[in-house]
């Protein structure tokens, strides 16, 4: 394959990605490529990304959506059922490492009932898998991207065996230290933040100002800002955005 296969604005959008992915060092940032510019590439509703965990059948997963309840959704779901990894894995292995892109439903069909509806709520229509593989030629990694009616284009598998390898070198390089995250989680513990406090700060994370916030949970700006005191003072820090950043680490909020 050659770069031929690429129009100009294809082309151009592709290398500002690839650069684009170079100064990801954080999970936050990780989230606001891929939810941001990389959309230029390939527009999706959610991503999937799945690490395979040394010799063990376990993976870790993250999803990553602007779509906050059905990508919290999405991820438990996945979770609960760690079948649904592996059989997404098992297609991507049936055809033989390389990218893979399908209609959703027929994709999610042998993975059980539940897999199929979550991605039709998310309108998700279309499924574009490909990842990494170790040297043994197993997979170390799977992304999925669930993807709306017409994306990825007709160059779409080509895109993604180019955009993959820094895909993953960026989500490796975003996973916060072991010693991070526990010194995060045990300053946390002190002062664990409610339901709506979590729901907040959620909102915060994905852009939203005080007065957005109130109206997406019908409760007033000065309601919000209240909350805001409250999620500064429990977490010990000064602003919204090192808030946001610790209960990353402390995996008080998700993507």
């Amino acid at each position: 394959m050659s770069s031929a296969l690429l129009d100009v604005r294809e082309l151009e959008a592709l290398l500002v990605n690839i650069d684009a992915s170079l100064n990801v060092h954080a999970r936050s940032q990780f989230f606001t490529w891929t939810q941001g510019l990389l959309q230029s590439v390939v527009r999706h509703k959610a991503l999937l990304c799945a690490l395979h965990l040394g010799k063990s059948s376990a993976y870790r997963i993250d999803v990553f959506s602007t779509l906050v309840p059905d990508a919290t959704m999405l991820s438990e779901l996945l979770r609960k059922d760690a079948a649904m990894v592996a059989g997404l894995i098992k297609i991507w292995k049936q055809h033989n490492l390389l990218p893979v892109i399908g209609q959703a439903k027929d994709l999610a069909a042998p993975l059980g009932p539940h897999l199929g509806p979550q991605l039709t709520r998310m309108g998700a229509t279309r499924l574009a898998l490909h990842g990494t593989a170790d040297a043994e030629g197993g997979a170390s990694s799977l992304f999925v991207f669930a993807c709306e009616p017409d994306s990825p284009g007709d160059n779409g598998s080509y895109v993604l065996q180019l955009i993959v390898p820094f895909l993953y070198a960026a989500w490796i390089r975003s996973q916060p230290r072991e010693s991070t995250r526990s010194e995060s989680a045990s300053v946390v513990s002190s002062g664990v933040l409610t339901a709506r406090e979590r729901e907040i700060l959620t909102w915060i994370y994905l852009g939203k100002s005080n007065a957005e916030v109130g109206g997406i949970l019908s409760i007033s700006p000065l309601t919000v800002k209240n909350h805001v005191q409250k999620i500064l003072r429990k977490l010990k820090v000064v602003n919204r955005a090192q808030a946001v950043g610790k209960a990353l680490d402390a995996g008080i909020i998700n993507t």
